[in-house]
């Protein structure tokens, strides 16, 4: 388990309402459309991380981490894991608070220099299981 249940809690309810979703696109069947949703539900500003920079629930898109002109404060990770790696060192270059990592994305070098450059992190987990079981 890549991040425990403080780091959780942590991330979902005190670092900030501003998340950064890369791999976010207008694709209703991707499980990153549904989780964001939730997270919207839940108080949080989805900003999404596209190369089409498409809008998705009202939110304007960019196609980088390094476009968004104001402080992101969590970075979503929906890429694959060999993918996963260079997004989390964009997310600590930007100076997000943590980077979470959705169910299946797994790269432990990642991991370890994420916690290392000082970022909270989860892996393996999805905001939208999680956030509902805080009360």
């Amino acid at each position: 388990m890549y991040g425990d249940s403080a780091t959780v809690r942590k991330i979902l309810t005190e670092l900030g309402d501003t998340w950064a979703v890369v791999g976010l696109s207008t694709n209703e069947r991707r499980a990153a459309y549904g989780v964001t949703a939730v997270l919207q539900r839940y108080g949080k500003r989805i900003v999404p991380v596209h190369p089409k920079a498409e809008t998705v629930h009202g939110e304007k898109g960019y196609a980088s981490l390094s476009d968004i002109p104001f402080d992101v404060d969590v970075v979503d990770v929906f890429v694959n894991s060999d993918l996963a790696g260079p997004v989390a060192d964009e997310a600590a270059a930007i100076g997000a608070k943590a980077v979470w990592f959705q169910l299946g994305v797994i790269d432990e070098a990642a991991y370890e220099r994420t916690r290392a450059a000082g970022l909270d992190m989860v892996m393996d987990r999805c905001p939208a299981i999680e956030i509902p079981q805080l009360g």
